[in-house]
């Protein structure tokens, strides 16, 4: 056969036996081992930069909100870190937050960001009742903004002017999980709920 012919039988050999490593993603609920990955995430890939107990305080406050993107190798290659912001006022809106999300550049655009936002949106509303669920993102930050509004169908509802260590603004986004009428009467039922638990 033509050399180049050779060539090209050996890529595709090399590519057959390379990808699935960069394609077999699994999202499981984060444990106490991945946080030292997930921290290291956080530096490679963002400015805000957190202490190892805000790690630990979100997993042993909200054990099943927070996940890890993993490779074939058991290696973590991305994390989303979420909490519940509750209240026991009665106006008050049961809803989620998303403290912080981040990929490695080296699995960007493989729809991974966007599966781990999913996967803890689904537990907000299905363990939570969660109404809706909010994040902060630096005004500058495009390619996350496209995520957030694009993807996942966030809206921007107000400016955090110097929000960041840095004195960059941050949009406050939110997702509304229902409408608003579905909101209040959802809302009444927790709250009748819990007066319940405590008598």
């Amino acid at each position: 056969r033509p050399p180049q012919e050779k060539i090209v039988q050996i890529v595709c050999r090399y590519l057959r036996r390379v990808e699935p490593t960069r394609t077999m993603i699994s999202i499981q609920p984060a444990k106490i081992n991945d946080l030292l990955a997930m921290q290291q995430a956080n530096l490679w890939c963002l400015p805000e930069n957190y202490h190892m107990k805000y790690y630990f305080y979100h997993l042993l406050t909200w054990p099943d909100l927070s996940f890890v993107a993993k490779d074939a190798k058991d290696r973590v290659v991305g994390y989303v870190l979420a909490k519940m912001e509750d209240s026991d006022d009665e106006d008050a809106i049961t809803h989620g937050h998303i403290t912080s999300l981040a990929v490695l550049r080296s699995h960007r655009k493989m729809g991974i960001a966007t599966k781990l936002m999913k996967q803890a949106q689904r537990v907000m509303v299905g363990k939570y009742s969660a109404q809706h669920v909010s994040l902060h993102v630096r005004r500058s930050n495009r390619a996350a903004l496209a995520l957030y509004v694009e993807t996942l169908g966030f809206t921007q509802y107000d400016i955090e002017k110097g929000y960041y260590a840095d004195k960059e603004d941050a949009f406050a986004m939110r997702l509304k999980f229902v409408d608003d009428e579905e909101q209040k009467e959802d809302q009444k039922a927790v709250m009748k709920k819990r007066r319940t638990k405590r008598r």
